[in-house]
């Protein structure tokens, strides 16, 4: 685990409340395809907004984090609350999730694109991926200032271009600036 990274997240969630944190929009709005039941995991789940409504919608649910602070959190969080949620800790450069062995999978605000080979075997035939995260066509400062971390325009759709489309949202730069759904992509899609 890289320990400067690791110190960062730390700091930055040092002080956040786990029970305040709310699901992401790909989630809510597409709340409808998620299976009755299954094993869902959530990749640098922070807070886990993500993991606690997906455990509150029947599944099993995997957090994982770089931080161990904001994991403890959400562990006594998930607890208190009686959910199916086992957080923990882990560095996924260094330890993938095993193949097949997840049919949903979520990641928010997040974009290691050699890690998308590995969230790709790890879901199951028919398994979901739910994906939101910032674009480089964006009209606000929110999200990471180095492009890296951003994505590319229509680039979620080539990351998961073997799988079934579901959902896609990607408005870049185009009409009204001050309305719609801007900064951000998503997309809803089946491994097939």
């Amino acid at each position: 685990m890289n320990d400067e990274t690791r110190d960062k997240w730390d700091a930055v969630y040092d002080a956040r409340d786990v029970a305040a944190a709310e699901p992401a929009r790909v989630l809510v709005e597409y709340v409808h395809l998620l299976p009755k039941s299954g094993q869902a995991l959530e990749v640098a789940c922070g807070r886990g907004g993500n993991a606690v409504y997906l455990a509150r919608h029947g599944l099993q649910v995997t957090a994982w984090d770089i931080s161990p602070v904001v994991v403890d959190k959400l562990r006594h969080y998930a607890e208190q609350q009686q959910l199916d949620l086992h957080a923990a800790a882990r560095d996924l450069r260094q330890h993938p999730p095993i193949p097949g062995s997840f049919d949903v999978i979520v990641v928010t605000h997040f974009l290691d694109r050699s890690l998308i080979p590995a969230l790709i075997d790890a879901l199951r035939p028919g398994g979901l991926m739910f994906y939101q995260t910032f674009t480089r066509s964006c009209v606000s400062a929110a999200g990471p200032s180095n492009p890296e971390f951003r994505l590319a325009d229509n680039e979620l759709l080539v990351l998961f271009g073997g799988f079934r489309l579901l959902a896609y949202r990607d408005e870049g730069r185009v009409g009204d600036l001050g309305r719609g759904f801007r900064d951000l992509a998503l997309i809803v899609a089946q491994k097939i």
